[in-house]
This record gives C-alpha cells, sequence and structure tokens, in this order.
C-alpha cells in the first residue's frame, strides 16, 4: 500500500490517497463493500486488482476483465450537505475523462449519458456505484492495455489509441482527478459538475435510443440534462421526456 498527499491548485488540501493493490481478486466493489460494511474503507482509500475472475458492470452484466487493464474501486462518505449520491456517476465519469486525456490530448473523447466514456465512438470504461449504508462504493474499469471483445460494441483501449501508461500509472493520475473531481461537486455544487460534462458530451440535438420499463424503444433529440442530472428527450412529436435510469444509443 502507498499513499501520497496531494493539494489542487486552489489551495485545498485533498485528503490522503491510499492505493492498495491486489493481483487476483472476484470484484473490487464486493472487496470495499465489504471493507465499508465494517467501517474499515475511508475515503481516499483505492483498492486496484491486477486481475478480476468475476467482475460486474451495470445491471448485472459481465466485466471481461484481461490482464493489463484497469480494475478499481473507491469509497466516497456521503455527507449531509452532498448533491444526490446517485450523481456521483458523473463525478466518475468527469474524472476518467479527464485523466485519459491527459495521456491522449488529441483524440476524439465524448462523454454519454449516464457514465460511460468514449474514445473514438468506442467504449473504453465502465462505472459502477453501489451504495453502503452512509458511503457509495464506486467501481471503475477502464480498458488500458487491452480492447475485450464485446457483442454488438465497439471498444477501445488506451494503448491501442497511443497512450503508454499501464494500470498502475493510470490509477495515480486517475485518482487525483477523481478527487479533484469531488471537491468541485461538493463545493461548486452538482449544477457545475453538470455543466462542465455537458460541455464534454454529446450535443444538444443529437439523435438519441433509449428503451422505457416495458422495453419499447424511445427516439429522439437530446436536450440537455434536468438539474438532477436526468437526460431530457425530445421525442419526434415535440414532447420533452426526463430519462433518470437506463442506456441510450447516440445515432
Amino acid at each position: 500500500m502507498h499513499g501520497a498527499d496531494h493539494h489542487c491548485c486552489c489551495g485545498v488540501a485533498f485528503l490522503t490517497i491510499f492505493v492498495e493493490t491486489v493481483s487476483e481478486t472476484a470484484s473490487t466493489n464486493a472487496d470495499v463493500k465489504a471493507l465499508s460494511l465494517r467501517g474499515s474503507a475511508p475515503e481516499g482509500f483505492w483498492l486496484r486488482a491486477a486481475q478480476q475472475t468475476g467482475g460486474v458492470g451495470r445491471r448485472g452484466r459481465k466485466w471481461e476483465s484481461p490482464q493489463g487493464n484497469l480494475y478499481c474501486s473507491t469509497v466516497i462518505d456521503i455527507r449531509r450537505a452532498d448533491p444526490a449520491p446517485s450523481s456521483l456517476s458523473f463525478v466518475a465519469g468527469l474524472a476518467v475523462y479527464e485523466a485519459i486525456r491527459s495521456f491522449l490530448p488529441q483524440v476524439p473523447m465524448l462523454l454519454k449519458w449516464p457514465n460511460d466514456v468514449l474514445i473514438s465512438d468506442a467504449k473504453v470504461c465502465g462505472i459502477l456505484l453501489e451504495r453502503v449504508k452512509d458511503q457509495v462504493v464506486v467501481g471503475i474499469g477502464v480498458n488500458v492495455a487491452v480492447a475485450p471483445q464485446v457483442a454488438s460494441r465497439s471498444v477501445a483501449s488506451l494503448a491501442a489509441e497511443g497512450a503508454a501508461i499501464d494500470a498502475a500509472g493510470f490509477l495515480d493520475t486517475l485518482s487525483r482527478e477523481f478527487e479533484s473531481c469531488v471537491s468541485l461537486w461538493r463545493e461548486a455544487g452538482l449544477a457545475h459538475v453538470l455543466k462542465k460534462w455537458q460541455n464534454l458530451a454529446h450535443p444538444v440535438g443529437t439523435a438519441v435510443t433509449t428503451s422505457d420499463d416495458g422495453g419499447e424503444k424511445i427516439t429522439g433529440e437530446f436536450a440537455g440534462l434536468d438539474a438532477d442530472g436526468a437526460l431530457r428527450l425530445r421525442k419526434t412529436d415535440g414532447t420533452l421526456i426526463a430519462i433518470r435510469a437506463g442506456d441510450i444509443s447516440i445515432e
């Protein structure tokens, strides 16, 4: 385990960041959830596994875990004055985006609602939030070295785009970006985070498709975000609806 004090440019001291690395585990999120339940997962703690045998993505999907990619989880305390815990998905997405951008300054990148990061229109990371009492466990997987084959989905890796970084080195940058984004979320508020997110996402007017609870496809135009981060979709008949859960595809 190693730790380092990091400070942001505005002079606000961050918590000490501790990274613990294990060679293999079933799921870093499951491990950090267990630590959280015991009260032994402080903010600033990150668990990284060189390999995962039972990684899970959103909606219980299997998360492929080849050697060389980043599999990690951290934890955030839920404080009374904080924005809604679910909005940490935007914080995590922003942090991953900024970390990747520091290694790949020129490649086309896009944030996709609710928490995808795309490089050249291909998925490069997965983010999973799970609440444990008064904490949120944030799991992040990033294709650093390998882009695993995923049916019906374009997948990217940092290495294929030319980034010369390994998983441990990438996490060093990501953990600092994450602390910075959490600080912004707490101090400037969710509206500020959502504005920053929107500036890096698919533009208003982009054609998107999503599914309702019954699996019925809904197509329309992206019309920005609600104050709570819900996606506003303008249907072809002009009506505006808010999507609070689910996936979208960009047409």
